[in-house]
């Protein structure tokens, strides 16, 4: 009952990876492994080794999807928000580089929230993309 209230709220929870393969498998390309997978009541984002998919059912139903994904190799700066007291949510902020080409003059970026509820740990999920936003801010400034 509290992941359908924290999913109602716009917070998502964690779910198992044979859960996210059986449900999202067909999206993953060849040789690409689920590390990890978060869901709203009907929405998904799941990480693996090359890109976030970010997994949207929209309509009444759900059947129409809108399947979006953010290499990993682009994102260059993360931000974290924890839950304060109240009804405050923990969130975690990606910013990343939209263009093709990643060392261009005319560089296109984009962010996107991702919101847990209050008691959800986000340190973890920070840290990782963390790591991966520092090596790409090294790769691309050398």
């Amino acid at each position: 009952m509290a992941n359908l209230f924290g999913g109602l709220m716009g917070n998502y929870s964690e779910v198992t990876i044979p859960e996210l393969k059986s449900q999202y498998g067909i999206y993953l390309m060849p040789e690409e492994e689920i590390h990890m997978g978060f869901k709203l009541v009907r929405d998904a984002f799941i990480i693996t080794n090359e890109r976030l998919i970010l997994i949207d059912h929209q309509g009444v139903t759900g059947k129409k999807t809108r399947v979006a994904s953010i290499h990993l190799s682009s994102i260059y700066e993360v931000t974290m928000e924890t839950g304060g007291t109240g009804f405050d949510d923990c969130e975690v902020t990606l910013h990343y580089i939209t263009s093709p080409y990643h060392k261009s003059n005319n560089l296109q970026t984009a962010l996107y929230k991702f919101e847990f509820g209050k008691k959800f740990n986000v340190q973890p999920l920070y840290t990782t993309f963390l790591s991966i936003a520092s090596k790409n801010f090294n790769r691309l400034n050398s």
